[in-house]
């Protein structure tokens, strides 16, 4: 048996049981043809002449032991039960160098059944279950791509044959399948939970509304959620009821948890608690949308994966109007955040619906908080007081939110339950020690993975004492983190950091009641008092004014007015270094609202010059820095960067990638190790890269305004995590970009 890589058609493919998904899987590979023979073989006279009619064979056999002569593979997809039978046959049979492997959905009674065939399990046996499937059945509804974008789980054993396991992998790519590896018993309990108990639920439903008295009344007004909750109960009464006793551990374990929540769901109703009510119903219509968008990777992105989603910029326009850019991030993170922890219930309007701030407010919805909302940017948090969080029913996925991370990890090394922290590639390699080390310092009990990255694993019940922190680096997430948790250290916290950095904790810690002294550089929280529920309303984020702040800069002819902008002084760095160049920003109807500044914002195109960009303003304008270089491409001389060594160790190294795509557009850009060097020329078209950092995709969308072709902008899906509707909005003012493919 050779590898399917290194041999694309391989002798013989035996098929044992012809219905959907043994005939789907026969059919595919037929067409792919990986095989010289597809053989099939089956009990039903009629399925047999149809499977050969259908082209979903070669031919078939009616006596397993003839149809395995000279096999290379053996799929066995017949029911569960049916497969003691079947390996007791092959058990008789030399299947010296075959590979067998299997449908079965439930592992743990197929390895029993083989062991009991075969004395052991044999170590080219590679049990499989694919996730798919139809209410049709029978081989007439076998369909060749019925796998594809649909996952596989191979569940091999230590002793299972590499070569073998190599080779069932490779068979089920070729048919599209998304293939995934693991253990037996932690497939079981997987699938006792997604698949079985749902039919199971599914089965009993219509089973109990049909034998009432008026069935034929609530089938009849019956709509369409009860059509679409119980379509499974139209699946094959046979191989489900194999499926049941074969799993029934598993599935009596998933059954008693869920009957348990039942009852609490019963209760709730009995005792007319709303709030409670409201709980598993926000709280279920909100973790089914983000575990589904994990699962399929649609938003939090897997920067390494294949999912490319592409910018096209082409080159010129100007910028025109008025845009409302989406809510601050930051503020959004921490509405959610300290409205959780107050009493009452917190409202908050101008929310940002990115993935990132929605990560974070999943994360509080999984420790027990009811949050109702997003709805066009409102939320209303029912806080649960400091104390007042319950241990999630598993680790916090925070997808690509490094603030989500370091603020939350103060939060939680204070709490009396364990936690664990993870995120998606992207965030897995960002540093975490420049908050582990200072919180350990506290108290807290954190480990984190290799070279200090995450997952961050917080262990409950620790008492943390107050400190004085002297931050060896601005950041406003490490101070943020260390604030949040001196609201549970005893005594008094105090951080000092060496230049200014956003203050939105601490003005949204005020707004909430909650007493922060700030003297200069320092400021300093302490335990023992209480948040109170507040109104929030979230200004626009500059961090997302600032590519059109440079856009309208660049652009000739543009006149762009940028409304209800938040402009807190310690994040107006973007506005002072881009005045420096040269930049026509003006600030009009400056107010304050929920104790940060605000103003509209009226940006005209003008001509930039290089400067030496002042250290004092570089932790001001950190996250702006990408579409900065933008403009430092567009202006007439040098422009140095200097002090900026945090710039590296974000979303991505974002001086080496922003200098990699300056360079790939004809741009002279010199990284330093805390910066870069910029001479400003003319911008040629090409293929740039963001290696999945958001920022990045919206800089070179910005600097396709003055790009003599288009520019073609590789892994963009993450600018859902900070601007969701960044291209409709670029559209909207004049930039002429779009999703490659979508024209």
């Amino acid at each position: 048996m050779v590898d399917v890589i290194a041999r694309p058609s391989l002798g013989r493919l035996v098929v044992v049981g012809l219905g959907l998904i043994g005939g789907s899987f026969a059919k595919g590979l037929r067409e792919k043809g990986l095989f010289r023979e597809v053989v099939g073989v089956d009990l039903d006279t009629e399925s047999r002449r149809l499977a050969v009619e259908l082209g979903v064979v070669d031919r078939c056999e009616t006596e397993l032991s003839a149809a395995c002569v000279g096999a290379d593979v053996i799929q066995l997809a017949v029911p569960i039960l049916a497969m003691e039978k079947v390996l007791a046959e092959l058990a008789k049979l030399d299947l010296t160098g075959v590979v067998l492997t299997d449908v079965g959905s439930a592992k743990g009674n197929v390895l029993k059944a083989a062991r009991a065939a075969f004395g052991d399990m044999p170590a080219r046996f590679v049990p499989g279950h694919p996730i798919a499937g139809s209410e049709q059945s029978g081989v007439e509804a076998a369909k060749a791509g019925l796998f594809r974008r649909h996952k596989v789980i191979l569940t091999p054993l230590p002793a299972t044959d590499p070569t073998a396991l190599a080779c069932v992998d490779q068979l089920w790519r070729a048919l599209g399948a998304d293939v995934e590896h693991m253990d037996v018993e932690h497939h079981d309990e997987v699938l006792a939970a997604t698949s079985h108990l749902p039919h199971l639920l599914a089965f009993g439903l219509v089973d109990s509304l049909a034998k009432r008295s008026e069935n034929l009344e609530i089938f009849r007004y019956a709509a369409g959620g009860f059509r679409d909750f119980t379509r499974i109960a139209g699946s094959d009464p046979v191989m489900w009821h194999d499926i049941f006793l074969a799993n029934r551990q598993a599935v009596l374990r998933t059954l008693d948890a869920f009957r348990e929540d039942l009852d609490a769901l019963r209760a709730a109703v009995d005792a007319g608690d709303g709030h409670g009510l409201l709980g598993v119903f926000t709280r279920a219509r909100f973790a089914r949308e983000h575990f589904s968008k994990i699962l399929a990777r649609r938003a939090y992105v897997d920067a390494m994966n294949n999912n490319d989603l592409i910018f096209l910029a082409n080159p010129g326009g100007s910028l025109s109007g008025r845009i409302r850019v989406p809510g601050d991030k930051s503020i959004s993170h921490r509405s959610i955040m300290l409205g959780s922890l107050a009493e009452g219930t917190t409202e908050v309007e101008g929310f940002l619906e990115g993935e990132d701030a929605l990560a974070t407010l999943q994360a509080f919805r999984d420790m027990g908080v009811v949050i109702e909302g997003p709805h066009h940017g409102r939320v209303t948090i029912h806080g649960v007081g400091l104390h007042g969080l319950q241990a999630p029913p598993g680790p916090l996925y925070l997808g690509n939110s490094g603030t989500s991370m370091r603020l939350l990890s103060g939060l939680l090394a204070a709490q009396s339950f364990d936690t664990v922290l993870t995120g998606d590639a992207s965030l897995s390699k960002r540093p975490m020690n420049r908050v582990a080390k200072p919180l350990r310092e506290m108290g807290a009990v954190i480990e984190t993975g290799p070279e200090g990255r995450p997952p961050l694993q917080i262990k409950g019940g620790q008492r943390l004492s107050a400190m004085n922190y002297e931050m060896p680096m601005a950041s406003a997430q490490v101070k943020s983190c260390l604030l949040l948790a001196g609201l549970y250290a005893a005594g008094e916290t105090a951080v000092s950091e060496p230049a200014p950095t956003r203050d939105h904790t601490e003005r949204m810690l005020q707004g909430f009641g909650y007493p922060v002294a700030v003297d200069g550089n320092t400021a300093r929280v302490e335990s023992g008092h209480k948040l109170s529920a507040t109104h929030i309303e979230v200004p626009a984020d500059i961090s997302s004014a600032a590519f059109f702040l440079v856009a309208a800069s660049i652009a000739e002819g543009s006149e762009l007015l940028l409304e209800h902008v938040g402009v807190n002084p310690t994040r107006t760095g973007v506005i002072d270094i881009l005045k420096l160049m040269g930049a026509n920003i003006s600030l009009e109807n400056q107010r304050e609202v929920g104790g940060e500044p605000v103003a509209d914002i009226r940006v005209r195109s003008a001509k930039l010059k290089g400067i030496d960009i002042p250290e004092d303003l570089v932790p001001l304008a950190i996250d702006e820095f990408p579409v900065l270089f933008v403009a430092a491409a567009c202006a007439e001389g040098r422009t140095v960067l200097r002090g900026a060594e945090e710039l590296r160790v974000k979303e991505s190294d974002r001086i080496q990638v922003m200098a990699d795509g300056l360079l790939a557009l004809g741009v002279k850009a010199e990284p330093t190790p805390d910066g870069i060097i910029i001479d400003g020329g003319p911008i040629g078209g090409g293929e740039v890269w963001s290696h999945g950092d958001h920022r990045i995709a919206m800089s070179f969308t910005v600097a396709a305004l003055r790009a003599g072709a288009t520019i073609r902008i590789h892994d963009c899906a993450n600018v859902a995590t900070s601007f969701p509707n960044f291209v409709g909005l670029a559209t909207q003012s004049g930039i002429r970009v779009h999703v490659e493919g979508d024209q």
